[in-house]
């Protein structure tokens, strides 16, 4: 038995409403109007004296636009390319309902939700390609899917969150590698990835528990781009006889997106890791520990019920080697878990920059070290 929320989009053979590919693609059913009444970007196929139903092939059309238009193509150029590649036999767009035609020097004017930052996935960039530390102001308004950025944030955050508004997997995919290539793992991580994920938490928690799946796919495809970072990306040799860092999130804390980024960032350094991931428990992480005599220990808790001064305390303690040469690792509390009283007297990062400079630091000079024993 279909549920209440599918019967919108079930009830015609023929395919969704406009209402059901505006929620889909999270943009306004205005825009899709404007889209086919300028463009010809609608439904092939209507029926008499029925609200028009989008096919499959309607839809797979509209999405190119949106992805065309996110990359910084004009929209006409791209609703032409648009409408070749999935409707090439189709008609035009009624040239009586078209705009008229403006004088040379006047610009011509956007549809509906296009070129505004917030008006979703149809909306242009006004420079797809920024100068590196460029930002573009935020516009409030626009379409009621586009995700809370607020100001001063980069253009890339904009594209991605629209792809992530309409789960549009191999436009996020592309659009993180591009930012990491562009940026670097760093800034790609501090001023695009961090600012959309906080977009979709605020858009999640002000939504009536809305908006949960555009936070699981965009945190999926972060995960995959960061995993794939040492092997897409260059990086330098390997450090000779380098300590490794342990991270590992403390017991009960699932987030681990953070680890991974750093894990992604010391790689980057040719600096050795070993990565536990999520609610580690405590057995595990100390058997960690001993085992590989790491110069740095990162213990990552996202919540003050997570952070654990004993458990740091504890691994702090940890010893390894042949007497007279015994060493212990650092410890770096990390996450907004730790505050100033939980993590005093270990070491604190501000940043994830600061972060793989202190742990960079940290591994090479577990390299000059004698020979770990066990």
């Amino acid at each position: 038995m279909a549920v209440t929320g599918e019967r919108e989009d079930t009830a015609d053979a023929a395919g969704l409403t406009t209402g059901a590919v505006a929620r889909r693609l999270g943009v306004s059913p205005t825009t899709l109007r404007s889209w086919d009444r300028r463009y010809g970007l609608g439904p092939a196929v209507r029926a008499e004296g029925r609200h028009r139903r989008w096919s499959p092939v309607d839809i797979a059309m509209v999405e190119e636009m949106c992805r065309l238009t996110s990359a910084g193509a004009p929209p006409a150029e791209a609703a032409r390319v648009a409408r070749l590649r999935h409707h090439p036999t189709a008609p035009p767009a009624d040239p009586a309902s078209a705009p008229l035609p403006l004088s040379p020097q006047e610009p011509t004017p956007p549809a509906d939700g296009e070129g505004d930052a917030d008006a979703g996935p149809g909306a242009a960039p006004t420079d797809p390609r920024p100068e590196p530390g460029l930002r573009i102001p935020a516009r409030r308004g626009g379409a009621g899917g586009g995700l809370p950025l607020g100001g001063d944030v980069r253009q890339e955050c904009r594209g991605l969150a629209r792809a992530a508004v309409r789960l549009d997997a191999p436009e996020l995919e592309q659009r993180l590698l591009d930012a990491v290539d562009r940026h670097g793992l760093v800034v790609a991580w501090e001023e695009v990835m961090v600012p959309t994920l906080r977009a979709v938490g605020r858009k999640w928690e002000s939504s009536g528990d809305r908006y949960v799946e555009v936070e699981h796919l965009l945190s999926w495809h972060i995960s995959s781009t960061l995993r794939g970072v040492p092997f897409l990306f260059p990086r330098r040799d390997p450090v000779p006889g380098a300590a490794p860092v342990v991270l590992a999130c403390t017991p009960g804390e699932q987030h681990s997106l953070p680890l991974e980024v750093l894990t992604a960032a010391l790689a980057e350094r040719g600096l050795p890791t070993r990565t536990l991931g999520a609610a580690v428990p405590t057995e595990a992480l100390l058997a960690c520990v001993r085992r590989t005599g790491p110069a740095a220990v990162v213990l990552w808790a996202q919540t003050r019920s997570t952070a654990s001064l004993p458990l740091a305390r504890h691994v702090a303690g940890l010893e390894w080697g042949t007497a007279g040469a015994r060493r212990r690792p650092t410890v770096l509390p990390a996450g907004p878990g730790w505050d100033r009283r939980a993590s005093a007297g270990f070491p604190r990062c501000s940043g994830l920059r600061e972060a793989v400079d202190t742990l960079g630091r940290l591994c090479e000079d577990g390299a000059r070290l004698p020979a770990r024993g066990h």
